[in-house]
C-alpha cells in the first residue's frame, strides 16, 4: 500500500497522465497538463535528490509547508496576535506610530485594553495642581561649557547606518529631523551622501571599524576625523563602544553589498569585504578610552563629544566611571543602550540574552555617576524599546535626560515589522539596498510622517508633564512612576530600585546593592580585565 505521505505526488504524476492524455482530444486540457506535469517533475526531482529530507519523504507536499512557514510570521502578527502582545511590538504600539506619523486621531475609546492588575502594569501619577506648558519642544544642553554645546530635544533618532537602511530611508529620516528641530544619529556606517542632502542635525557615531575617520590600515585617521566633524551638520560626536542588538560583537559586511556609495561613506574599497572589530583599535583602558573622547572633543572643535555602550560586566563600566574621577576627565554624554534595543539582524543568542535590559543598565549607569558626584558633568541618553511619550516619561523617570529610539521612527518610515531587514527583502523599502524596492518609499511624504510622530509624541508627552503638575521632564522622578508587583501591591519605582545619594560612593562605605558590594572596590581604571576574584572563580573548574 502507498504510504500516505505519498499521496499528494501520485495524485499529482496520475492527473499528469490523465491531462496530458486528454490533449489528444481538447486543448482545454493544456493547462492542467502544464501544472500537474511541473508538479509531477518536481515530485520527481524531490524524491531524486539527496540533501533535503523532507523533500524524500514528502515529495511536492514539503513545498507547501515551507510556504507556509515562509509566512509564518505574517499569518502570527495579522490573524494569531492580540493587540496587545508584544513580538517584539504589539499591533497597539505599531498603530499609535503610524496614527502620530501620519497625524490621524490617536485616541482610544472605551477605556484601556490593558489589565490594569497584570503584574507589572504602570502608570504615572497625576496632581491635583496641574501646570499649563506653552511648547512641547522640550531641550536639554549637552555640552555646556564646551565651545560649541548642543541643545538637544528629548526625543531623537538611535542609531541606523546607510547600508543596513536604504537611501530614501535615510533621505527621510534626515529631512524629518531636520523639519522637527531634534537629531539624527548615523550609526557607525558614518555620514553618506544621503545625510548630507536636507542638512538636519548629526550626531557622528564613530564605531571600531572607524568609519568615515579611517587610515588605509583600518585605523583611526585625525585627518579624516577633521573633515568630518568640523562640518556644520555635525552637532555631536558618540563613539560606540557596544551596542543593544548584538553587544561584545563584530561584523562583516561581505564586498557584494561594499557599494561605491556605502565604500565612499565608510572610506572603505568598494567590493571588498568590510570589517567592523569587536572592539577599538584607539584605546585599550577605561583612561585611555577618556583620552580618545577628549582628543576628538578637541578635534572637533569642541563639540559635545560622548560614547554610547551596552552594559555588560558591571566592573567594566565601573572602571571607566574611577577613570572620569581620577582623571577629571567627562564625556560630554554617555548614550545607555539596553539588551532589548536593535534594528540590526544578530545571532540569535546575542538578540535574547546579551546585554543588560535598558532600566537595569540605565539605573547601574545613572545610580554610579550620582554616588561619585559627577551626574552633572555628564548627561544620560537612553534606547530600547521608546515608542510612546509614557516610554520616555519612564526612562527619564529612571534617571535619563533624552531618549533615542530607532525601530520607533522605522514604523513611522512605513516599516509593517515584516523582520526581513536582513534579506534585502524589506517589502516597504526601509532596510533594503535594492533599488526597485526602495522606490517605494517616497522620502518628502515619509519625512513628513517622521516629524509627526516625533512632534505628537512630544505634545502627549507634554500632556503627561502638564498632569503630573510638572514644567519639564527633567523634573521627573522615580517617585511619579507606579509599578504593580501584584494583585493586591504597588510601587513606585522610587521603592522597587535602589538610588544611591550624591557622593555616596565616596563615603567609603559600599551602597546596598550587589553589583557596588562585589564588584566596585576592585574595578580598575588602568584595566578591563576581570577582578582577582572573578579570575579566581574561573579556576576553580581546574583546580
Amino acid at each position: 500500500m502507498l504510504p500516505s505521505r505519498y499521496w499528494v505526488f501520485a495524485v499529482c504524476v496520475v492527473m499528469a497522465l490523465v491531462s496530458l492524455s486528454g490533449l489528444a482530444w481538447s486543448l482545454a486540457w493544456f493547462w492542467p497538463a502544464l501544472l500537474f506535469s511541473v508538479l509531477a517533475l518536481i515530485g520527481c526531482w524531490d524524491l531524486l535528490q539527496t540533501r533535503h529530507a523532507v523533500r524524500r519523504n514528502y515529495p511536492v507536499m514539503a513545498h507547501f509547508r515551507y510556504a507556509l512557514e515562509g509566512i509564518g510570521p505574517e499569518i502570527r502578527q495579522y490573524f494569531i496576535e492580540a493587540d496587545t502582545d508584544e513580538r517584539p511590538f504589539s499591533r497597539s504600539q505599531r498603530a499609535i506610530v503610524y496614527q502620530r506619523a501620519k497625524n490621524v486621531l490617536d485616541k482610544r475609546p472605551f477605556g484601556t485594553q490593558l489589565n490594569v492588575y497584570d503584574d507589572k502594569y504602570e502608570w504615572i501619577n497625576h496632581s491635583l495642581a496641574p501646570t499649563e506648558l506653552a511648547t512641547h519642544d522640550f531641550r536639554i544642553t549637552i555640552g555646556a561649557g564646551r565651545a560649541k554645546p548642543y541643545a538637544a530635544s528629548v526625543f531623537n533618532i538611535s542609531a541606523m547606518s546607510f547600508g543596513a537602511l536604504s537611501a530614501n530611508a535615510i533621505r527621510a529620516l534626515n529631512e524629518g529631523a531636520r523639519r522637527g528641530g531634534f537629531y539624527h544619529d548615523t550609526g557607525e556606517g558614518s555620514i553618506s551622501q544621503y545625510h548630507r542632502e536636507k542638512g538636519g542635525d548629526l550626531v557622528w557615531e564613530i564605531g571600531s571599524g572607524y568609519f568615515g575617520c579611517r587610515d588605509s590600515s583600518g585605523g583611526f585617521s585625525e585627518e579624516n576625523f577633521i573633515a568630518n566633524a568640523c562640518t556644520e551638520q555635525v552637532k555631536m560626536i558618540e563613539v560606540k563602544l557596544s551596542q543593544g542588538a548584538k553587544p561584545g560583537h563584530g561584523g562583516v559586511l561581505p564586498g557584494a553589498k561594499v557599494s561605491p556609495e556605502i565604500a565612499a561613506a565608510r572610506g572603505v574599497p568598494a567590493g571588498v569585504d568590510c570589517v567592523s572589530p569587536a572592539r577599538h583599535s584607539a584605546f585599550s583602558t577605561p583612561r585611555g578610552l577618556l583620552q580618545f573622547v577628549d582628543r576628538l572633543r578637541t578635534l572637533s572643535g569642541g563639540k559635545p563629544t560622548g560614547f554610547k555602550l551596552a552594559v555588560g560586566h558591571p566592573w567594566e563600566w565601573f572602571a571607566i566611571a574611577k577613570a572620569m574621577q581620577e582623571t577629571g576627565i567627562y564625556p560630554d554624554f554617555i548614550v545607555v543602550d539596553g539588551g532589548e534595543g536593535g534594528t540590526g539582524a544578530a545571532p540569535l543568542e546575542f538578540t535574547d540574552h546579551v546585554g543588560a535590559p535598558l532600566r537595569e543598565a540605565l539605573l547601574l549607569v545613572h545610580n554610579t555617576l550620582v554616588g561619585l558626584n559627577l551626574r552633572q558633568h555628564v548627561r544620560l541618553g537612553a534606547a530600547g524599546k521608546v515608542i510612546t511619550a509614557f516610554d520616555i516619561a519612564r526612562t527619564l523617570a529612571m534617571g535619563a535626560d533624552w531618549c533615542n529610539a530607532a525601530r520607533g521612527y522605522m514604523f513611522a518610515l512605513g516599516c509593517i515589522q515584516s523582520q526581513n531587514c536582513h534579506t534585502d527583502r524589506c517589502p516597504t523599502g526601509v532596510a533594503t539596498q535594492d533599488q526597485s524596492r526602495q522606490q517605494a518609499l517616497v522620502p518628502e511624504d515619509k519625512a513628513t510622517r517622521v516629524m509627526n510622530f516625533q512632534q505628537n509624541t512630544l505634545k502627549a508627552l507634554k500632556e503627561l508633564i502638564q498632569a503630573a503638575g510638572l514644567n519639564h521632564p527633567d523634573e521627573l522622578g522615580p517617585e511619579h512612576i507606579i509599578r504593580r508587583i501584584s494583585s493586591t501591591e504597588v510601587r513606585s519605582l522610587a521603592v522597587l530600585h535602589r538610588f544611591l545619594k550624591p557622593g555616596e560612593l565616596l563615603t567609603g562605605v559600599l551602597p546596598e546593592h550587589p553589583a557596588f558590594q562585589v564588584f566596585w572596590n576592585e574595578a580598575d581604571p588602568d584595566a578591563f580585565s576581570p577582578p582577582q576574584q572573578v579570575r579566581a572563580l574561573r579556576t576553580s573548574k581546574l583546580s
